[in-house]
C-alpha cells in the first residue's frame, strides 16, 4: 500500500465516521457550548490536532532525514478491522439497541464509539509503530466523549464536599470560628452552600485536560506524569476552597457587594491562574528532577 493510498483510505474511513456519528457530534458540540461541565469537549480535537504535529516535529528533529508525519507503510489489517467492526457495533448499539437508556449514556457510548473507530482507522491504514508513535494525542480523543449524568453528578458532588472542606481549613488556619454540615459553612455573620456552580466543575476538568498536555510536553517518564496529573485533582479543590474563602473574607470584612460582585461570578478565571501557576511550579520540579536523572545516567531513557 503506497502513502496517498494509505492516507485517501484514512480521509474515506474518516468520512464514513462523520456521516454515520453525525447526530452524536453535532449533539455534543451543542451540548459543549451549552452546558460548562462540557466546555473542555472544544478543546480536545484542536489540541490533539496541534500534539500530534508538535511530537512529529519532534521526531523529525531526532531524525532529520526522516518524513515529518513518519507515516511508515505498515498497516495493520487484522487488529484495525476488527477495532473498526467493534467500534460499528457499538455505535450501532448505542443508535438502535438500547431501548429506554436514558440518552446522556447513549450519546456517551455512540462518541466512544467514534473516537474508537478514529483510532482504528490510524491502525488500519497507518500501522501499530505509527500509532505507537502518536499514542498519547490520539488517546487524548477519548475526552471528546461527554461524561454521563450520574457519573458528572458524583464528580460534582466530590468537588463541593471537598471544596467545602478545603475552605473550612483555610478559615481555621486564618483562625476565623467555622463550623460545617455537608456542603454548608457557617462564619460569623455569614452562612455558605457550596452550590453547583462552586463547584467549578468546567475549570476543574480544564486543568486537568491543562495538566495533562503539560505532562505530555514536558516530562519523559510516566510516574512524573502520572504525578503531575494526579495533583491536578487536589490543586481543584484547592483552588476552589480558596475562592471560597477569598469571597467570604472579603464579603465580611471590607465590603458586602463581594459576595454577589463580579469576583463571585467571573472570578473563575483568577483562581485558574492561580491553580495553573500551581502545576507549573510543581512542573518545573519534577523537569529539574528529570534533567538531572537523565544527567547522572545518560542511558537512561
Amino acid at each position: 500500500m503506497t502513502k496517498r493510498t494509505q492516507v485517501l483510505a484514512f480521509a474515506f474511513l474518516c468520512a464514513v465516521s462523520i456521516v454515520f456519528w453525525w447526530h452524536s457530534l453535532v449533539v455534543t458540540l451543542e451540548l459543549a457550548l451549552a452546558n460548562d461541565a462540557y466546555t473542555h469537549i472544544l478543546l480536545i480535537f484542536p489540541l490533539s490536532a496541534a500534539l500530534i504535529y508538535l511530537d512529529s516535529k519532534y521526531m523529525d528533529s531526532k531524525a532529520p532525514d526522516s518524513k515529518a508525519l513518519r507515516i511508515r507503510p505498515q498497516p495493520s489489517p487484522s487488529i484495525g478491522a476488527a477495532l473498526l467492526a467493534l467500534a460499528l457495533v457499538i455505535g450501532g448499539y448505542a443508535r438502535w439497541g438500547m431501548g429506554a437508556t436514558p440518552g446522556d449514556v447513549r450519546l456517551s457510548l455512540a462518541m466512544f464509539a467514534l473516537v474508537m473507530w478514529w483510532l482504528a482507522s490510524v491502525l488500519l491504514c497507518f500501522g501499530a509503530r505509527t500509532f505507537h508513535s502518536f499514542l498519547f494525542p490520539l488517546c487524548f480523543l477519548f475526552l471528546m466523549v461527554p461524561i454521563p449524568d450520574f457519573a458528572l453528578s458524583r464528580i460534582i458532588e466530590f468537588l463541593q464536599q471537598q471544596s467545602a472542606l478545603a475552605a473550612r481549613i483555610m478559615f481555621r488556619a486564618a483562625r476565623v470560628p467555622v463550623t460545617q454540615d455537608g456542603i454548608m459553612l457557617s462564619i460569623p455573620n455569614l452562612d455558605i452552600e457550596v452550590s453547583l456552580e462552586c463547584s467549578s466543575i468546567r475549570s476543574s476538568l480544564m486543568l486537568v485536560v491543562t495538566t495533562m498536555v503539560f505532562a505530555h510536553l514536558f516530562l519523559r517518564s510516566w510516574w512524573r506524569k502520572v504525578l503531575l496529573v494526579a495533583a491536578a485533582i487536589p490543586l481543584s479543590v484547592a483552588k476552589n476552597g480558596l475562592r471560597i474563602f477569598t469571597i467570604a473574607e472579603l464579603g465580611t470584612r471590607v465590603d458586602p457587594g463581594f459576595l454577589d460582585g463580579k469576583l463571585h461570578h467571573n472570578g473563575g478565571i483568577l483562581f485558574f491562574g492561580i491553580a495553573v501557576v500551581a502545576v507549573g511550579a510543581l512542573l518545573w520540579v519534577l523537569r529539574r528532577t528529570e534533567l538531572q536523572a537523565s544527567s547522572a545516567h545518560p542511558l537512561i531513557r
